[in-house]
């Protein structure tokens, strides 16, 4: 068993803001041979926002867990691994206000953390988070209230939908400092709630890069909130691409 898969903890707060993204903008940018898990015919990606209490190892007080904001940008997947299908999703960055989280992220537990600034405001209300990096730039800005369903542009025709997707893409790979070669983790959620969010304000860096996605190829479809969830960490084998790129396995 890794230190990963002894850590749990209660998630007080994630939020899933999600676009529609096209196909072969990501294509683009997926490392192969990560390629797009679409849903009606859209690439899906987007951010997870999430407020961690109580981490800890089993068998340790509450009290002596650590709280932390993090932040994920994921897309959606598919790849062959070892003669098989499987699904997830990728993820390009991971941003953490924890010195714990960006100083062993990557060498004790899978995934490498950018250290930066969130300024969050919740309340029954709204949500509100930013997250500026530590050479001042602005990766995300998103604000929220709850709503009574998705949005009638959402691609995804009703919550349960929604929520069924997004339940899938609990394993997430991301790069490692070595080319070719992917952490895998896997997050969790012991109870499974969710609650759409009306959208009222969002910028973010990755998806309105015009280097990255032109314009019209990335467009916000919904956001999805979950409150106070205990949940537990799981690792996943390393993944590692073949030398032709072509596929992934657990064996190198």
């Amino acid at each position: 068993m890794s230190l990963l898969d002894s850590i749990h903890g209660v998630i007080a707060r994630r939020v899933l803001l999600n676009y529609r993204l096209d196909p072969a903008a990501l294509r683009q940018i997926l490392p192969a041979p990560f390629r797009p898990k679409l849903y009606r015919g859209a690439g899906i990606g987007g951010v997870c926002m999430i407020r961690f209490r109580q981490l800890r190892p089993r068998m340790t007080p509450a009290w002596l867990g650590l709280s932390s904001e993090n932040a994920a940008h994921r897309i959606a997947v598919e790849w062959e691994q070892d003669g098989a299908l499987r699904e997830g999703v990728y993820i390009p960055q991971r941003n953490t206000n924890s010195w714990f989280n960006a100083s062993f992220g990557g060498r004790v537990f899978p995934g490498i953390f950018t250290r930066s600034r969130f300024e969050t405001h919740e309340d029954a209300e709204s949500v509100r988070v930013r997250i500026v990096e530590a050479d001042g730039r602005e990766q995300l800005a998103f604000a929220g209230r709850p709503a009574s369903g998705l949005p009638a542009s959402s691609v995804f025709p009703t919550l349960t939908a929604a929520a069924e997707f997004f339940s899938l893409g609990a394993t997430g790979y991301s790069a490692t400092r070595a080319p070719g070669r992917y952490d895998g983790m896997e997050l969790r959620c012991l109870r499974w709630t969710i609650e759409p969010l009306q959208v009222e304000e969002v910028r973010s860096r990755f998806y309105e890069d015009a280097g990255q996605f032109l314009r019209g190829a990335a467009e916000v479809d919904c956001a999805l909130l979950m409150r106070d969830i205990d949940h537990e960490w799981h690792s996943r084998p390393d993944l590692f691409a073949s030398a032709d790129g072509a596929r992934l396995s657990s064996r190198r």
